[in-house]
Parts: structure tokens; C-alpha cells; sequence
């Protein structure tokens, strides 16, 4: 599977763009490039249905001409398609278009507007599939970076210990101290703790100032002497099973991704919990007008929004008020984009998930900064 996964910065600049003809398109696509004849003919497809709109909504012939270009430059492209995700997102005006392969699968759509349609991209801000691993065992210790569109690569750490029995200075754990004291089961124990310290004190100003999960690959009873020793924030509960001794880097990688899926599942309950607490205290709504006046005026702290569904609209820039229409047109967009966007411009947290994992009864909800 082949992957370019978007930025912030990227998501970013993608929603500052405002000018007529602005294509979005989504499509299901797949990593066996032999199933890649099937999605190509639905790029076509969509693509057509958007030049559609913008002949409907009477756009100037020449920049029809130059965004259908843009469009069939990208359905040509052989070494393209040779190399693909589980989706395609694709923008395009009469400047030119801009791709991206993405690791999640998601629904096929199509939209113009005189911005681009992202919030089916925000899935991938929002669970962003990376992880540092510390794969840890008597005999070694590895530090591995994880990220959802490259292989796995291995950091070096200076001053990091070659093995536990090095670290303190014997050739083997089993080894008796020069006065006796240190041996047997708690002296093994003692040892360990000191090579926990070690490997954490070499740590330290590598991961220094990372978000990152650090995902513990290990077997007891040395994860848990780590995990005493650990000062790094980000730590997580779950571990990756087995002796990291007999994993590659690439299977601690594919082990990570499980490891990933339950953290993100437990962010997603916990946030949803405080969705509820705030409801009685009016600091969270999942009425779509309300949300959409308290993120023009940077009242939204988190918004859950289903990546599946888009409500056309507008959103009036100054006072939030909300306008909705029954059907997407040349003009209208997506107001949960527009949401999303004023959120994240306003330092507040996008959340893009499924339609069950947005809590209330609607396709939009929001935990509130205060109540409004």
C-alpha cells in the first residue's frame, strides 16, 4: 500500500483557498494495482459529474476546460495508479490539481464549491496512525518510529545500553556482586531496575518534546520495572505482546496499529463522556446552527463530525448564522467543512468519525468552551 498522508499545514492551506470551481473528490481505491481499472473508472465518473456543475452553475468555458484537464491528467496517469491507498482525495482547479493517498476507506463523493470540501480528510488528523515503539528485552532494546505512509525506521539513541547485563557491568545477570549482596532473584531484579534507568535517562532528550504514543514492546517482569522508571508522558497502557526479540521492525510496526486502534477508541469514549457531563451545564450542543455560531466566535473546543455525511449550506462569515439547502449545487458547501474549519483556525480540536461515534442525535456535536 502506497500512502501520502496530508499535514495540518496541508489540510490548512487546503481550506484557505476560495475561488470559483473548487472539485473535491473522494473514491474507495485499492493497494493490488490490478483492481486500480475499476477506481479509475470512477475518478472518471466523478470527474464528470463535476464539470457538470460548473457548466450548470455557468463558470467561464476556458476554466471548465483547464480544471477537466487538471481531472484527466490524473485519471492518465499510469505510474500513479500503479501505486495506491484504500482511498483517493482529490483537488482541483483551474490551477491545477493536488492528491492524496490515504490509508482509510471512504465513501465516494464528489463536490464544487468555491472552496474545497476536507472534512473526509480530517480522519486522518484525527487518528494519525504513528507511534514511536520501544521494543525492550534483557538482551537489547530498540527504538522504533512508526508513521502511517512509510516503512518503520529505527532511531539511534547515544548513550543508549547495548543489553541489560552490559548496562551494569557484568557479563551476565546471573553474575554475583563483589560483596555477595546483589544475586538471585532480587538481584536480577535490582539489575533490571538499574537497566531500566538507564535505557530511560538516554530516552529522555531524544523524545523530548514529542506527542507521540510510546508503545511499549515487552515481557514482564521488565515492562513493569520500565514503566516505574518511565518520565515520559505518553506512555501507553497497552503493550505489545511476546518477546520483541523474535519481531522485525516491520512486525513491531503492524503490531503498534492494534496497540494505536485501542487508544484511539478510548480518547474517542472518554471525550464522548465528557460530552455528556457538559450537556446539563450547556457547554456542549449537537444542534448544527448553535455549533456553527459558537465556532465563528471560538467557542468550540471539540467537534465531532461524521466524515460520511455533508449538509449543504452557508455559513454567514460574520455573525455564524446558518443557511442550509436541499441539495449540493455550484455554490453551496458542506457547512460541517466550513465548521471544521473555523475550529481549527480558532485553536479548538476536530474530531472526524463515524456516524455512531458522534454523540447526540445529529451528524455534527460539540464540547463547548463555555456555554452560549
Amino acid at each position: 500500500m502506497h500512502t501520502d498522508i496530508p499535514t495540518r499545514k496541508d489540510v490548512e492551506r487546503l481550506m484557505s483557498v476560495r475561488k470559483p470551481g473548487c472539485v473535491s473528490i473522494y473514491l474507495p481505491t485499492s493497494p493490488v494495482p490490478a483492481e486500480a481499472a475499476a477506481a479509475r473508472i470512477e475518478l472518471k465518473n466523478l470527474a464528470g459529474a463535476a464539470i457538470a456543475q460548473l457548466a450548470e452553475a455557468g463558470m467561464e468555458r476556458r476554466a471548465v476546460r483547464d480544471i477537466e484537464e487538471a481531472l484527466d491528467a490524473v485519471v492518465d496517469d499510469e505510474g500513479f495508479w500503479s501505486r495506491q491507498g484504500r482511498s483517493l482525495a482529490l483537488f482541483a482547479t483551474d490551477a491545477g490539481a493536488r492528491t492524496f493517498r490515504l490509508p482509510n476507506r471512504l465513501t465516494g463523493m464528489v463536490e464544487v464549491s468555491d472552496r474545497f470540501h476536507v472534512k473526509p480528510l480530517l480522519r486522518t488528523l484525527t487518528f494519525p496512525q504513528a507511534a514511536i515503539v520501544l521494543a525492550l528485552s534483557q538482551n537489547g532494546v530498540r527504538l522504533v518510529e512508526v508513521t502511517p505512509d512509510d516503512a518503520p525506521v529505527e532511531i539511534e539513541v547515544p548513550e543508549m545500553p547495548r543489553d541489560a547485563a552490559s548496562s551494569v557491568g557484568k557479563a551476565s545477570l546471573g553474575d554475583r556482586s563483589a560483596d555477595r549482596r546483589i544475586q538471585g532473584a532480587e538481584g536480577k531484579k535490582v539489575r533490571l531496575r538499574q537497566y531500566a534507568h538507564h535505557i530511560e535517562r538516554a530516552l529522555r532528550p531524544r523524545l523530548s518534546g514529542m506527542d507521540l504514543p510510546l508503545i511499549l514492546a515487552a515481557t514482564e517482569p521488565l515492562e513493569s520495572i520500565f514503566r516505574a522508571a518511565n518520565t515520559y508522558p505518553d506512555l501507553a497502557d497497552p503493550v505489545i505482546p511476546g518477546s520483541p526479540d523474535e519481531l522485525s521492525n516491520a512486525e513491531l510496526a503492524a503490531a503498534s496499529r492494534a496497540v494505536l486502534d485501542e487508544l484511539y477508541a478510548k480518547q474517542l469514549a472518554d471525550l464522548r463522556a465528557v460530552y455528556a457531563e457538559r450537556v446539563p451545564q450547556g457547554r456542549a450542543s449537537d444542534d448544527l446552527g448553535e455549533i456553527a455560531r459558537a465556532a465563528t466566535f471560538g467557542a468550540v473546543d471539540t467537534v465531532f463530525l461524521d466524515i460520511d455525511t455533508t449538509i449543504p449550506g452557508f455559513v454567514d462569515d460574520e455573525t455564524g448564522a446558518l443557511t442550509l439547502d436541499d441539495a449540493d449545487d455550484a455554490a453551496n458547501y458542506g457547512v460541517a467543512d466550513e465548521i471544521a474549519r473555523r475550529v481549527l483556525l480558532t485553536g479548538g480540536r476536530v474530531l472526524a468519525v463515524r456516524s455512531d461515534d458522534v454523540p447526540g442525535s445529529g451528524s455534527v456535536a460539540a464540547i463547548l468552551r463555555h456555554a452560549v
